[in-house]
C-alpha cells in the first residue's frame, strides 16, 4: 500500500454536471445561487449518493414575478431532456379549493364519474419524458402559496416519502423525481428593500444595484425576507421536507442586457423556423437595444416585461413587414432606433444574401433554417455517393 498525503478538492464536479452548468449559465441570467443548488442536487444523484426513498430533490424557488423561477425549472428540463416542455407543471391557482385535488390524483371508487377522471399525477404522467439516457422526472408546483391546505397536505407524503397513492389505491412513485417548487412569497418586501421610499436610503439602494448587480448585505437581507415570508405562510411539517430554499433576486440594467440578447435571438431563430417564407436577418443597433431596455425595464415585472417589450416594438412590426411583402427572404434588415428616441425604425441593408452568410451573421446558439437542412440532406447523400466513387 503506498501513502500519500494528498488534498482533494471537493468543489469540482464531474463532466455532466459540468456541461449541465454551462447550458443553464446559457439560458438563465443572474441566479448563481439557484444554478449551484440544481448541480449539488444533479451531481449527488450522478454519484447515487441520493437518500433512498425520497424524491432526488425538494427545491422551493422564492422571488419577484419575472426573475426566472419557472425558466429555470424548464432550462434544466431543456438541457438534459432536450425540451423545455418536458416538465409536469401543476399550476397551484386551479387548485384554491380542496375538492379539486381529485383533478391530482383521481376520484375514489364510488363517486360518480370516477372512472373518466384522470389523474395528473399518475406514473405514466410521471415517467412520459424519461430517456434511455435520463431516467429523470421534472414536476413543478407553481405558485405553491396560491393553493389550498389540501394539497400542502398531500404534498407531505411526496416530499418525505416519494410515494402518493391516487383515488384508485394506486402508488406513484416519485424516487425518481426532482421537485420544484416556486412562490411569490416575500416579493413586496424584496421591492421595498430594492426601492425604498424615504430618504437617502432609496438612493444607496440604486447605487447597490448600479449596472445590475445586487451587493451581498442587500442579498442576504432579500434572502431573509423570503424566508420569513415563507415560515408564516407554510407549517413547519412542510418547511422541514424542503431540502433546498432559494430566493431569486431581481434582475438589474446588465443583466435585462444579457436577457435581451437572449430574447433577440430567440426571435431570430423564429424567422430562420418559420415554414412561410424564405429566412431573412436583423441586427439591432446600441440605440435599439437601449430602447427596448428603456421600454422594458421594470423592476416590479422583470424579464417579462422586457418580453413584451419586444413583442410590442420588434416582433409585430417586423410581422407587419412581412405581411406586405416589405421584408423578404434574403433581406438584411437594420433595426436602428430614430434621432428623436421615441420608436424604432427598420432600414434594409441588402437584398439576396446567401443562407450560409446570414449565419455567419447571426449567433451561433441559433439553429439553421429548415431550408438549409433540407439541403444539406440532399447534398450528404451526392458527397457519400462521390466518396465511394474516389475509393474505387
Amino acid at each position: 500500500m503506498e501513502r500519500i498525503n494528498r488534498i482533494l478538492d471537493p468543489t469540482r464536479t464531474g463532466s455532466e454536471a459540468e456541461k449541465l452548468e454551462s447550458d443553464l449559465r446559457k439560458r438563465v441570467v443572474g441566479q448563481d445561487e439557484a444554478i449551484r443548488q440544481i448541480i449539488d442536487v444533479y451531481q449527488t444523484f450522478l454519484a447515487g449518493m441520493s437518500s433512498a426513498g425520497r424524491p432526488i430533490g425538494n427545491l422551493l424557488f422564492l422571488g419577484p414575478t419575472g426573475s426566472g423561477k419557472t425558466r429555470m425549472v424548464e432550462a434544466v428540463a431543456e438541457s438534459l431532456v432536450g425540451d423545455a416542455r418536458a416538465v409536469v407543471k401543476i399550476d397551484c391557482a386551479e387548485f384554491q379549493h380542496s375538492h379539486e385535488i381529485a383533478k391530482l390524483i383521481g376520484s375514489p371508487p364510488g363517486y360518480l364519474g370516477h372512472r373518466e377522471t384522470h389523474p395528473l399525477l399518475s406514473q405514466e404522467a410521471l415517467d412520459q419524458y424519461q430517456t434511455d439516457k435520463v431516467k429523470l422526472s421534472f414536476v413543478l408546483f407553481d405558485e405553491i402559496e396560491k393553493a389550498s391546505d389540501s394539497l400542502w397536505n398531500l404534498l407531505l407524503g411526496v416530499l418525505d416519502k416519494a410515494t402518493l397513492t391516487l383515488g384508485d389505491n394506486r402508488r406513484v412513485d416519485f424516487s425518481r423525481a426532482v421537485i420544484f417548487l416556486t412562490s411569490n412569497l416575500g416579493a413586496a418586501e424584496m421591492q421595498a428593500l430594492l426601492r425604498p421610499n424615504l430618504g437617502f436610503a432609496a438612493g444607496d439602494a440604486e447605487r447597490r444595484q448600479t449596472g445590475g448587480m445586487v451587493d451581498a448585505e442587500l442579498t442576504g437581507k432579500m434572502a431573509s425576507a423570503g424566508m420569513e415570508a415563507a415560515r408564516r405562510k407554510f407549517n413547519p411539517e412542510f418547511l422541514n421536507r424542503i431540502d433546498k430554499v432559494v430566493v431569486f433576486r431581481p434582475l438589474g440594467t446588465a443583466e435585462l442586457r444579457k436577457v435581451l440578447g437572449m430574447e433577440l435571438n430567440l426571435v431570430q431563430q423564429r424567422i430562420f423556423s418559420t415554414a412561410s417564407s424564405t429566412p431573412f436577418v436583423f441586427s439591432a443597433t446600441e440605440a435599439a437595444k437601449d430602447y427596448l431596455l428603456r421600454e422594458g425595464t421594470d423592476l416590479k415585472y422583470g424579464a417579462r416585461h422586457l418580453k413584451r417589450a419586444v413583442d410590442r416594438n420588434l416582433v409585430h412590426p417586423l410581422s407587419n413587414l412581412m405581411a406586405t411583402g416589405q421584408v423578404r427572404g434574403g433581406d438584411l434588415i437594420r433595426v436602428d432606433c430614430d434621432a428623436s428616441g421615441s420608436h424604432l425604425t427598420f432600414i434594409k441593408e441588402a437584398e439576396d444574401v446567401a443562407i450560409q452568410a446570414m449565419l455567419q451573421m447571426v449567433d451561433g446558439s441559433i439553429a439553421p433554417p429548415p431550408v438549409m437542412a433540407a439541403a444539406s440532406a440532399v447534398e450528404e447523400p451526392k458527397m457519400v455517393a462521390h466518396a465511394k466513387g474516389s475509393r474505387r
